[in-house]
């Protein structure tokens, strides 16, 4: 299935008051669907610095220009700034969104919190984090969401049970291959197939455009199921924009057809999707473990 679709994720204040706009203007340019799942609650982006000895975070923040894309106020939000309320903010820029017709979900209530508190974290505490996304949610688009993606590809045992318990149709929590169910229950999984471009950047020859290339030739071969692409607002929609439409256009070049999220569930027969589990696991060029499809 020669499909692709791109899985937009706003993790800030900025991202989504410039990022998600400027990005929403270039798909709608090009007709392009695509998802945008928004960070609802507080900005608190510079909590994140916390990470600074966990092993290959220090190199992300050299590969990718981390103060230039997200902004020195930005990386005080939460310590020496109060964390400003992205739902509250920036309602008007989320709704435009929804209002030119593409896909619109959960990425989480406080991103740096479920990110960095999530893989341990209780049942209940769990629960009101998504409950808390949920309701703004709500308050900002006057409908529930189908569709959650996880912050920092971080979760724990309970999240797909819950994420089915709130009325979540599917989610995009993981890193694998192919849309899966979660060998312990809960809500189909579409993960996301392909590296990121942060995660390329730096670590492949010819800066961004040598990361395009890449990407490009990771997907001449057509794919069993179609592939999941995340990006990120602060990032595809600010510095790499002009790399962004460049790696569209490729993809078109190749036969590719964009889709949304929902569109790509939509299609799919679930009764017939593989039961797998979900690990822990390293990603080249991300600090860390993620959520992981695990092999059969």
């Amino acid at each position: 299935m020669r499909t692709i679709s791109l899985k937009i994720d706003a993790d800030t204040l900025r991202g989504t008051r410039e990022g998600v706009p400027r990005l929403a203007a270039l798909l709608t340019r090009l007709d392009i669907p695509a998802t945008f799942l928004f960070s609802l609650g507080p900005d608190h982006t510079g909590r994140a610095l916390r990470r600074v000895f966990r092993r290959g975070f220090l190199g992300k923040l050299r590969r990718t220009s981390v103060v230039s894309n997200y902004g020195l106020k930005t990386l005080l939000y939460g310590t020496l700034l109060p964390g400003p309320r992205i739902g509250l903010r920036c309602r008007s820029q989320m709704r435009e969104v929804m209002h030119q017709g593409f896909d619109i979900g959960v990425h989480a209530y406080d991103h740096v919190k479920w990110q960095d508190g999530v893989v341990g974290a209780s049942m209940d505490w769990t629960r009101e984090q998504l409950r808390l996304a949920c309701d703004v949610f709500w308050n900002v688009f006057e409908c529930a969401p189908r569709v959650h993606g996880a912050a920092g590809w971080q979760i724990n045992a309970q999240v797909p049970a819950l994420e089915a318990e709130l009325g979540f149709r599917f989610a995009s929590d993981t890193r694998g291959r192919s849309p899966f169910i979660p060998a312990s229950g809960g809500v189909p999984q579409l993960p996301t197939t392909l590296p990121t471009l942060d995660e390329l950047i730096g670590r492949v020859s010819g800066g961004s455009r040598g990361a395009i290339d890449s990407l490009a030739e990771s997907t001449v071969n057509e794919p069993s199921s179609g592939h999941v692409f995340t990006l990120h607002a602060e990032l595809e929609g600010g510095a790499y924009l002009a790399e962004f439409e460049t790696l569209l256009r490729r993809w078109r070049g190749q036969g590719y057809r964009f889709i949304s999220l929902s569109t790509l569930f939509d299609t799919i027969d679930v009764s017939t999707l593989g039961r797998c589990d979900i690990v822990s696991g390293p990603m080249p060029g991300r600090a860390g473990e993620l959520a992981l499809q695990c092999q059969p």
